[in-house]
C-alpha cells in the first residue's frame, strides 16, 4: 500500500511540473505574436516618375508648389488658386464656357461638355455647345514641374492640360504670347486631316511663340505626338518640366518622352488652365457630338500637382 501511494505521488508531481512546463511556453509564443514590431516608413512628396527618369540634379528635391496645386477633394472651386472665367476669351464657335459644365464628386474636378437649350450669339458668332475653363490665379515660373492626373471625354471636344501668359502683362519686347502645351487630345476625330489621325490616343505637345511686339523675337512652334493609349479609356498622368527658357521635358506616366526647345526663351509667367473646348479643325457632327452618357461627355481631372527643386 505504501508503495502504491509512493508511485501515484511521484505521477502526480510529473503531471504538475509539465503543466507547468508548457503553460511557460504558451505565454511566451502568445506574447510574441501579440506585439509585433511595426516600423513605419515615411516617404516625401515628390512628382511622379518611373524608375531612374527624376530629372533632378544632385543636391536638390522637389518641393510641391501649393497655390498652383489641387487634389480637387472639396465640393467647390478653391477660389484663392482657380477661376472659371477669362474676360477676354469665351470660348472658340461653336463651343462656349459656361460655369454649369463644371463640378466636383468623388474626389474629381469634372468638365462636362452639353448642347445649349438655344444657341447664343456673341460677338457676332453663333454658340450651340459648352464646354469649360479653370485657369490658375497664380504665375508658374521657369524652373517648375507640372503633372496632370486626368481622363479624357470621349467626344470630338477636346481634354487639355496646358499653360499660357497674359501678353498684357507683358511692355516692350516681352508683349508676346508664350505657350506651353502639355496635353492636347480630342475623343473623336472627325477631320480628315492626316496630322490629327491619332489625336484620341497617346499625349500631343506643343510650345507657342506668337503675338510678337518686337521684330527680334522669334515666332513658331514646336511640339510633338506620341502615339499610346486611347486617351479617354483610362486615367494617365501628364507632365513637363519647364527646365529652363529654351528647353521643356514632356513626360507621360513618369517616363521622358521627349525633349523640346521652343523657338523663342520661356521667359515669361504663365498660367495653368483645364479646358475643354471645340477646335476649327475637328468640326461637330451631324447629330452634334454630345449625344452620349454623362461619362462619355466627361474630362475627369484627378489632380493637379506642381514642384520646384530646392536644396537638400
Amino acid at each position: 500500500m505504501i508503495k502504491i501511494r509512493l508511485v501515484l505521488l511521484v505521477l502526480l508531481v510529473c503531471i504538475s511540473c509539465s503543466k507547468s512546463d508548457n503553460d511557460v511556453e504558451i505565454i511566451e509564443e502568445n506574447e510574441t505574436e501579440e506585439t509585433p514590431v511595426d516600423v513605419p516608413v515615411v516617404v516625401g512628396e515628390s512628382p511622379t516618375f518611373n524608375a531612374g527618369e527624376d530629372p533632378k540634379p544632385d543636391g536638390k528635391v522637389w518641393e510641391k508648389v501649393e497655390n498652383l496645386s489641387d487634389e480637387f477633394d472639396a465640393n467647390s472651386l478653391n477660389t484663392e488658386k482657380w477661376a472659371s472665367r477669362v474676360s477676354s476669351w469665351i470660348g472658340r464657335p461653336p463651343a462656349m464656357f459656361k460655369d454649369e459644365a463644371i463640378s466636383f464628386k468623388s474626389g474629381e474636378l469634372l468638365i462636362t461638355n452639353y448642347m445649349l437649350d438655344a444657341a447664343e450669339t456673341l460677338n457676332g458668332n453663333t454658340y450651340t455647345h459648352a464646354g469649360g475653363l479653370i485657369r490658375s490665379i497664380n504665375q508658374a515660373t521657369p524652373g517648375m514641374y507640372f503633372e496632370c492626373k486626368m481622363k479624357a471625354n470621349k467626344t470630338f471636344m477636346s481634354s487639355t492640360f496646358w499653360l499660357i501668359n497674359n501678353r498684357n502683362e507683358g511692355a516692350g519686347c516681352d508683349k508676346r504670347t508664350t505657350e506651353l502645351d502639355i496635353q492636347e487630345c480630342v475623343g473623336e476625330v472627325t477631320t480628315d486631316a492626316t496630322w490629327a489621325k491619332d489625336f484620341y490616343n497617346g499625349m500631343h505637345s506643343n510650345t507657342h511663340s506668337r503675338n510678337k511686339s518686337c521684330d527680334e523675337t522669334n515666332e513658331g512652334s514646336i511640339g510633338n505626338s506620341i502615339v499610346a493609349d486611347i486617351a479617354y479609356e483610362d486615367y494617365h498622368i501628364y507632365a513637363a518640366w519647364w527646365k529652363s527658357p529654351t528647353e521643356i521635358l514632356f513626360f507621360l506616366d513618369g517616363k521622358l518622352l521627349k525633349t523640346v526647345n521652343p523657338a523663342e526663351d520661356f521667359t515669361l509667367p504663365m498660367y495653368c488652365r483645364l479646358v475643354t473646348e471645340t477646335y476649327d479643325w475637328n468640326p461637330a457632327p451631324a447629330d452634334g457630338g454630345l449625344t452620349g452618357s454623362f461619362e462619355d461627355r466627361t474630362t475627369k481631372y484627378d489632380w493637379v500637382r506642381t514642384w520646384k527643386l530646392i536644396e537638400n
